[in-house]
Protein backbone atom coordinates (compact mmCIF):
# COMPACT_ATOMS: atom_id res chain seq x y z
CA UNK A 1 0.00 0.00 0.00
CA UNK A 2 1.41 3.40 -0.98
CA UNK A 3 1.58 6.37 1.36
CA UNK A 4 -0.18 9.40 -0.09
CA UNK A 5 -0.40 12.94 1.23
CA UNK A 6 -3.99 14.18 1.36
CA UNK A 7 -5.92 17.39 1.80
CA UNK A 8 -5.29 19.10 -1.54
CA UNK A 9 -8.23 18.31 -3.77
CA UNK A 10 -10.26 21.43 -4.51
CA UNK A 11 -7.78 23.63 -2.64
CA UNK A 12 -6.10 26.80 -3.89
CA UNK A 13 -2.48 27.75 -3.24
CA UNK A 14 -0.87 31.16 -3.76
CA UNK A 15 2.89 31.21 -4.33
CA UNK A 16 4.79 34.50 -4.53
CA UNK A 17 8.06 34.82 -6.40
CA UNK A 18 7.23 31.86 -8.63
CA UNK A 19 8.47 32.91 -12.06
CA UNK A 20 12.10 31.88 -12.29
CA UNK A 21 13.08 28.68 -14.09
CA UNK A 22 15.84 27.65 -11.65
CA UNK A 23 14.24 28.55 -8.37
CA UNK A 24 12.38 27.50 -5.25
CA UNK A 25 9.00 29.03 -6.11
CA UNK A 26 8.49 27.13 -9.36
CA UNK A 27 9.07 23.63 -7.84
CA UNK A 28 6.74 24.51 -4.95
CA UNK A 29 4.01 25.52 -7.40
CA UNK A 30 4.45 22.36 -9.46
CA UNK A 31 4.51 20.10 -6.38
CA UNK A 32 1.29 21.59 -5.01
CA UNK A 33 -0.35 21.29 -8.43
CA UNK A 34 0.65 17.63 -8.64
CA UNK A 35 -0.82 17.15 -5.16
CA UNK A 36 -4.17 18.49 -6.41
CA UNK A 37 -4.20 22.27 -5.90
CA UNK A 38 -5.15 25.01 -8.30
CA UNK A 39 -2.38 27.59 -8.29
CA UNK A 40 -2.03 31.37 -8.21
CA UNK A 41 1.46 32.48 -9.26
CA UNK A 42 2.92 35.92 -8.67
CA UNK A 43 5.99 37.57 -10.12
CA UNK A 44 7.33 41.07 -10.57
CA UNK A 45 6.85 41.22 -14.32
CA UNK A 46 10.62 41.47 -14.83
CA UNK A 47 11.84 42.45 -18.27
CA UNK A 48 13.14 39.59 -20.47
CA UNK A 49 16.43 41.50 -20.73
CA UNK A 50 16.99 40.61 -17.07
CA UNK A 51 16.49 36.88 -17.57
CA UNK A 52 19.51 34.56 -17.09
CA UNK A 53 20.97 33.14 -20.30
CA UNK A 54 19.37 29.71 -19.78
CA UNK A 55 15.92 31.30 -19.57
CA UNK A 56 16.54 33.39 -22.68
CA UNK A 57 17.72 30.30 -24.55
CA UNK A 58 14.44 28.42 -24.04
CA UNK A 59 12.15 31.43 -24.51
CA UNK A 60 11.12 31.54 -20.87
CA UNK A 61 8.09 33.71 -20.04
CA UNK A 62 8.33 33.97 -16.25
CA UNK A 63 5.09 33.13 -14.42
CA UNK A 64 3.32 32.43 -17.70
CA UNK A 65 5.70 29.55 -18.40
CA UNK A 66 5.09 28.10 -14.93
CA UNK A 67 1.34 28.50 -15.43
CA UNK A 68 1.60 26.47 -18.65
CA UNK A 69 3.39 23.68 -16.76
CA UNK A 70 0.65 23.61 -14.15
CA UNK A 71 -2.08 23.41 -16.77
CA UNK A 72 -0.25 20.48 -18.37
CA UNK A 73 -0.54 18.72 -15.02
CA UNK A 74 -4.29 19.20 -15.27
CA UNK A 75 -4.77 21.95 -12.70
CA UNK A 76 -5.93 25.53 -13.15
CA UNK A 77 -3.33 28.31 -12.96
CA UNK A 78 -3.66 32.07 -12.56
CA UNK A 79 -0.45 34.08 -13.19
CA UNK A 80 -0.58 37.61 -11.77
CA UNK A 81 2.06 40.34 -11.75
CA UNK A 82 2.05 41.71 -8.22
CA UNK A 83 4.26 43.78 -5.93
CA UNK A 84 4.33 42.21 -2.46
CA UNK A 85 5.79 45.40 -1.00
CA UNK A 86 2.64 47.32 -1.98
CA UNK A 87 -0.48 46.67 0.16
CA UNK A 88 -2.79 47.91 -2.61
CA UNK A 89 -1.24 45.45 -5.07
CA UNK A 90 -1.85 42.67 -2.57
CA UNK A 91 -5.48 43.68 -2.09
CA UNK A 92 -5.91 43.45 -5.87
CA UNK A 93 -4.17 40.05 -5.90
CA UNK A 94 -6.54 38.74 -3.25
CA UNK A 95 -9.60 40.02 -5.11
CA UNK A 96 -8.42 38.40 -8.35
CA UNK A 97 -7.76 35.12 -6.54
CA UNK A 98 -11.23 35.02 -4.99
CA UNK A 99 -12.87 36.13 -8.23
CA UNK A 100 -11.18 33.29 -10.14
CA UNK A 101 -11.22 30.47 -7.60
CA UNK A 102 -13.59 31.53 -4.82
CA UNK A 103 -11.22 30.61 -2.01
CA UNK A 104 -7.62 30.41 -0.82
CA UNK A 105 -6.19 27.66 1.37
CA UNK A 106 -2.41 27.83 1.23
CA UNK A 107 -0.09 30.85 1.06
CA UNK A 108 3.60 30.41 0.31
CA UNK A 109 5.53 33.63 0.97
CA UNK A 110 8.53 32.99 -1.26
CA UNK A 111 9.20 36.37 -2.90
CA UNK A 112 12.58 37.80 -1.98
CA UNK A 113 14.72 40.82 -2.74
CA UNK A 114 17.52 40.11 -5.22
CA UNK A 115 21.06 39.66 -3.98
CA UNK A 116 23.14 42.70 -4.77
CA UNK A 117 23.90 46.07 -3.24
CA UNK A 118 22.82 44.92 0.21
CA UNK A 119 25.69 42.41 0.63
CA UNK A 120 28.09 44.90 2.24
CA UNK A 121 29.01 45.88 5.81
CA UNK A 122 26.36 47.83 7.72
CA UNK A 123 28.53 50.96 7.65
CA UNK A 124 28.49 50.85 3.84
CA UNK A 125 24.89 49.75 3.38
CA UNK A 126 22.82 52.40 1.65
CA UNK A 127 19.44 53.38 3.06
CA UNK A 128 17.81 52.51 -0.28
CA UNK A 129 19.31 49.01 -0.36
CA UNK A 130 18.30 48.39 3.26
CA UNK A 131 14.75 49.61 2.60
CA UNK A 132 14.31 47.47 -0.52
CA UNK A 133 15.20 44.28 1.35
CA UNK A 134 12.94 45.19 4.29
CA UNK A 135 10.06 46.14 1.99
CA UNK A 136 10.10 42.91 -0.02
CA UNK A 137 11.23 40.26 2.45
CA UNK A 138 9.64 41.40 5.70
CA UNK A 139 6.90 43.87 4.83
CA UNK A 140 5.85 41.70 1.89
CA UNK A 141 5.45 38.68 4.15
CA UNK A 142 3.42 40.75 6.62
CA UNK A 143 1.18 42.33 3.97
CA UNK A 144 0.49 39.00 2.24
CA UNK A 145 -0.13 37.14 5.48
CA UNK A 146 -2.38 39.85 6.86
CA UNK A 147 -4.65 39.88 3.81
CA UNK A 148 -4.76 36.17 3.03
CA UNK A 149 -5.02 34.95 6.64
CA UNK A 150 -8.07 37.16 7.08
CA UNK A 151 -9.63 35.52 4.03
CA UNK A 152 -8.81 32.03 5.30
CA UNK A 153 -10.32 32.89 8.66
CA UNK A 154 -13.54 34.12 7.07
CA UNK A 155 -13.81 30.89 5.09
CA UNK A 156 -13.76 28.97 8.38
CA UNK A 157 -11.96 25.90 7.02
CA UNK A 158 -8.42 26.54 8.21
CA UNK A 159 -5.39 26.68 5.98
CA UNK A 160 -1.63 26.98 5.99
CA UNK A 161 0.92 29.75 5.55
CA UNK A 162 4.52 28.85 4.78
CA UNK A 163 7.15 31.58 5.03
CA UNK A 164 10.33 30.84 3.09
CA UNK A 165 13.13 32.10 5.32
CA UNK A 166 16.82 31.19 5.14
CA UNK A 167 19.69 29.55 6.95
CA UNK A 168 21.05 33.11 7.06
CA UNK A 169 18.81 33.65 10.08
CA UNK A 170 21.08 31.27 12.01
CA UNK A 171 24.44 32.00 10.42
CA UNK A 172 24.17 35.79 10.89
CA UNK A 173 27.19 36.21 8.63
CA UNK A 174 28.98 39.49 7.94
CA UNK A 175 27.64 41.48 4.98
CA UNK A 176 24.12 40.04 5.36
CA UNK A 177 22.80 42.70 7.74
CA UNK A 178 19.66 43.57 5.79
CA UNK A 179 18.88 40.09 4.47
CA UNK A 180 19.53 38.13 7.67
CA UNK A 181 17.64 40.71 9.74
CA UNK A 182 14.52 40.21 7.63
CA UNK A 183 14.78 36.43 7.99
CA UNK A 184 15.20 36.57 11.77
CA UNK A 185 12.17 38.86 11.93
CA UNK A 186 10.21 36.57 9.59
CA UNK A 187 10.86 33.64 11.91
CA UNK A 188 9.57 35.61 14.88
CA UNK A 189 6.52 36.85 12.98
CA UNK A 190 5.74 33.25 12.05
CA UNK A 191 5.65 32.17 15.70
CA UNK A 192 3.35 35.04 16.62
CA UNK A 193 0.98 34.38 13.72
CA UNK A 194 0.87 30.67 14.57
CA UNK A 195 -0.36 31.51 18.06
CA UNK A 196 -2.87 34.05 16.83
CA UNK A 197 -4.25 31.97 13.97
CA UNK A 198 -4.20 28.54 15.60
CA UNK A 199 -7.77 28.85 16.95
CA UNK A 200 -8.88 29.33 13.32
CA UNK A 201 -7.04 26.12 12.29
CA UNK A 202 -4.56 28.12 10.22
CA UNK A 203 -1.05 26.72 10.55
CA UNK A 204 1.97 28.98 10.08
CA UNK A 205 5.49 27.64 9.63
CA UNK A 206 8.91 28.65 8.34
CA UNK A 207 10.86 26.61 5.83
CA UNK A 208 14.45 27.85 5.81
CA UNK A 209 16.65 26.64 2.93
CA UNK A 210 20.42 26.49 2.99
CA UNK A 211 22.52 26.55 -0.20
CA UNK A 212 20.14 25.73 -3.05
CA UNK A 213 21.09 25.56 -6.74
CA UNK A 214 19.07 28.44 -8.20
CA UNK A 215 19.68 31.40 -10.49
CA UNK A 216 19.59 33.55 -7.35
CA UNK A 217 23.11 32.29 -6.59
CA UNK A 218 24.50 32.83 -10.07
CA UNK A 219 26.90 35.41 -8.63
CA UNK A 220 28.81 32.46 -7.10
CA UNK A 221 30.97 30.99 -9.90
CA UNK A 222 30.17 27.37 -10.73
CA UNK A 223 33.03 24.93 -10.85
CA UNK A 224 35.79 24.84 -8.25
CA UNK A 225 34.50 27.79 -6.21
CA UNK A 226 31.00 26.32 -5.99
CA UNK A 227 32.24 22.78 -5.34
CA UNK A 228 34.55 23.96 -2.56
CA UNK A 229 31.73 25.88 -0.90
CA UNK A 230 29.42 22.86 -1.00
CA UNK A 231 32.03 20.38 0.23
CA UNK A 232 33.15 22.73 3.03
CA UNK A 233 29.75 23.42 4.51
CA UNK A 234 27.20 20.76 3.58
CA UNK A 235 27.38 17.43 5.40
CA UNK A 236 25.40 15.58 2.73
CA UNK A 237 27.82 16.71 0.06
CA UNK A 238 25.51 18.43 -2.42
CA UNK A 239 23.64 21.66 -2.84
CA UNK A 240 19.90 21.57 -2.39
CA UNK A 241 17.33 21.75 -5.16
CA UNK A 242 14.04 23.59 -5.35
CA UNK A 243 12.36 20.19 -5.18
CA UNK A 244 14.00 19.51 -1.79
CA UNK A 245 12.23 22.57 -0.44
CA UNK A 246 8.97 21.82 -2.25
CA UNK A 247 8.68 18.37 -0.65
CA UNK A 248 8.60 19.85 2.86
CA UNK A 249 6.27 22.69 1.89
CA UNK A 250 3.83 20.18 0.42
CA UNK A 251 3.91 18.05 3.56
CA UNK A 252 3.28 21.06 5.81
CA UNK A 253 0.21 21.95 3.72
CA UNK A 254 -1.15 18.39 3.81
CA UNK A 255 -3.56 16.72 6.21
CA UNK A 256 -0.58 14.78 7.51
CA UNK A 257 1.08 18.04 8.59
CA UNK A 258 -1.98 19.42 10.35
CA UNK A 259 -0.45 19.26 13.87
CA UNK A 260 2.65 21.27 12.98
CA UNK A 261 2.61 25.01 13.48
CA UNK A 262 4.90 27.77 14.73
CA UNK A 263 8.03 25.91 13.63
CA UNK A 264 11.17 27.05 11.81
CA UNK A 265 12.45 24.05 9.89
CA UNK A 266 15.89 24.25 8.29
CA UNK A 267 16.39 22.32 5.04
CA UNK A 268 20.11 22.65 4.46
CA UNK A 269 21.73 19.24 3.94
CA UNK A 270 23.42 19.48 7.33
CA UNK A 271 25.11 22.83 6.75
CA UNK A 272 28.06 23.16 9.09
CA UNK A 273 28.67 26.35 11.09
CA UNK A 274 30.88 28.92 9.39
CA UNK A 275 34.44 28.24 10.58
CA UNK A 276 35.96 30.87 12.82
CA UNK A 277 39.11 32.57 11.50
Amino acid sequence: MSYTLTGFEGKVAVITGAGRMRSIGRPIAIALAKAGCDIVLTGTGRSPERYPDDEKKVGWRDIDSVADEIRQIGRRALPIVADVSNPESIDTLLKQTISEFGRVDFLINNAGAPRGDDRVPITELSIDAWQQVIDINLNGTFYMSRAFAKQMGEQGQGGAIINISSLAAQLLAPNTGAYATTKVAMNGLTTIMARELGPKKIRVNVVAPGIVETSRLDDVPRGQVWDDMVSSFISLGRAGTGEDIAHLVTFLCSDQGEWITGQSIYVDGGHLPTPRR
